[in-house]
C-alpha cells in the first residue's frame, strides 16, 4: 500500500515485511550526487562521497530508483531478514 504523497510502497519488494538495509561502497562511490538529489532524505554527499542517513529503514521504491541510477552501482539495497539484494537488479 502506497502513503499518499510519499513514493513509499511498503508492500513491493521487500514482501511488505520490515526494513531495507541501504548501504553505499564509498571505494566505489564518485560523489556524482545523484542518489542525495533524487532522494535526499536517505542519502547526503560527506567527504565528497554519499552517505546513507537511515542506513536501515522503511522500504521505500525511490530507494531502488538511486541504487538503479548510481553510475558506479555504488548503492546496495538488502533484505537484512535473507541477505538478498534488492536493488541494484543485475
Amino acid at each position: 500500500m502506497t502513503a499518499a504523497g510519499s513514493g513509499v510502497n511498503e508492500g513491493s519488494a521487500s514482501g511488505g515485511r520490515g526494513k531495507w538495509k541501504v548501504e553505499v561502497d564509498r571505494s566505489v562511490c564518485i560523489g556524482s550526487g545523484v542518489c542525495a538529489g533524487s532522494v535526499p532524505e536517505h542519502f547526503a554527499l560527506r567527504g565528497g562521497r554519499s552517505t546513507p542517513l537511515h542506513p536501515e529503514t522503511a522500504p521505500d521504491d525511490r530507494l531502488i530508483g538511486a541504487a538503479d541510477s548510481c553510475p558506479v552501482e555504488a548503492i546496495s539495497v538488502i533484505d537484512p531478514m535473507t541477505g538478498e539484494v534488492i536493488a541494484p537488479v543485475e
